[in-house]
Formats: C-alpha cells, structure tokens, sequence
C-alpha cells in the first residue's frame, strides 16, 4: 500500500544550523501517527517542510506516491495535505459560516453550503455561526480551524499541538473529532507535548530529537524505549 505521506532522508540547513538531519518517515492510509520530541526537536520545521513553507536542502517529500519536494504550500493543499497551526488565527472579523467560505474548494455551491452546515454540526459550532470569529474561545477557534482544513476534504491532516490552550474538557470533545475524521478515511499526523493525548491517539508514535527520527512505535513501546526516555521523557 502507497503510504498518504513518504518523508524520505530530509535535512534542512539554517546556516550552520541543521534543523532536520536525515528525517524518515511515513503515515499510511487511515494511520493516526503522534510526532514528538523535545523543544527544538525539528517537529515544527518538519510540517514546514511537509506543507511547502520551507524547501529540503536534500531528500524527497511524496504524498500518495507522487512526489512534492519543493512545491508550493497552494499546490501541496490542493495535492491533499491540511494544517492546523498551534495558535488559531481565524479571519476574526468574518463570521463562522464566512470563515468557511474561504478555502477554495473544488465544488460548486451547494454541495459547498452542504459541507459548511455538516462541519457546523460535526464539530459543535452551529450555535456559533454567526458569531465573529474573533468572540470564539481558544476552543472555538481550534474547531473553527479544522473545519476550515475538512473543507477541503484531505487525504492527511496535520495538526500542530491540539491540545495547546484547550479547557481539558473540551479538549474531550476535540479527541472525539479527530477519532471521528479519521474513522471516515483521514490520515493525521500530530505533534502534541500532551502525551496524555498522544496515547489516547495515536496507533503510532515517531520521536524526533536534534532532527532525527530516533524511536517508532507504540506509545508503549516508546516509553520504555531508554533512549526516548533520555531525550524527552525525563527517564519516566
């Protein structure tokens, strides 16, 4: 089976700095897949390089077998790929609903407006829907942000630490969500620091540390794993 996501000997250079050093790695189809590391790991910088905001210095990036590397951020969307972001910037002066309308889909209006009332009601925001984006809690904001990225009906999400900010109760509700997308076909790959969430997650857990993938596995395999201990579980 052709995996959603190849990342296949990626490195990224800052001058001396090198961000992403030899990355491999691979989410298959239907696979929730936790990324996780310590601060400065090169998680970010690798969804960079994933979504096209920054360009490898060496490696292959593919989605669905065809390969991206390089590609415009517009062009890897349009390829499949979404993204969430740690912080939520909805467009705070447009509505729920005009959020919504943004994203470029490739329907036509009714089957649009067909999808904007199902995410509404999918993801708890119907009551919400005329309200400005920027009167919506931090929780509010991370759905709207989703919806925005299901829009375009992805073969992979990405998203970039969910539980950042989120009242521990709705972040009950967000899990839900996310096991629900993924139930109906979406791969997803995650950074999270919550390993609370990465476990009730993820099938698999890939752990970076200086830019390198350095354990894969099961969230119980990885920590007992010495050197992911060593690195970000503080030997827990």
């Amino acid at each position: 089976m052709t995996p959603v996501l190849s990342v296949d000997n990626v490195k990224k250079r800052f001058g001396g700095i090198v961000a992403v050093d030899g990355l491999n790695l691979e989410v298959e189809p239907g696979e929730i897949v936790g990324l996780i590391g310590p601060n400065g790991a090169g998680k970010t910088t690798t969804l960079n390089l994933i979504t096209g905001f920054l360009t490898p210095n060496e490696g292959r990036i593919s989605l669905n077998g065809t390969e991206v590397t390089g590609d415009s951020p517009d062009s890897i969307s349009k390829s499949g790929i979404g993204r969430t972001f740690q912080i939520s910037k909805p467009f705070g002066r447009l509505s729920v609903y005009e959020n919504l309308l943004v994203p470029n889909v490739s329907c036509g209006p009714t089957e649009q407006e067909a999808r904007i009332d199902r995410l509404l009601q999918e993801l708890h925001l119907e009551e919400v829907r005329e309200n400005r984006a920027d009167e919506l809690s931090g929780g509010q904001k991370k759905l709207l942000e989703l919806a925005r990225v299901l829009m375009l009906e992805p073969d992979l999400i990405l998203l970039d630490e969910p539980a950042a900010g989120i009242n521990p109760a709705l972040m009950d509700d967000i899990i839900d969500d996310i096991q629900r997308i993924n139930e109906q076909g979406t791969a997803i790959l995650v950074i999270e620091h919550d390993m609370s969430v990465i476990s009730e997650l993820c099938e698999r857990v890939v752990v970076m540390n200086a830019g390198r993938n350095i354990a894969s596995g099961t969230f119980e395999e990885i920590r007992g794993d010495e050197t992911v201990c060593e690195a970000y579980l503080g030997g827990t």
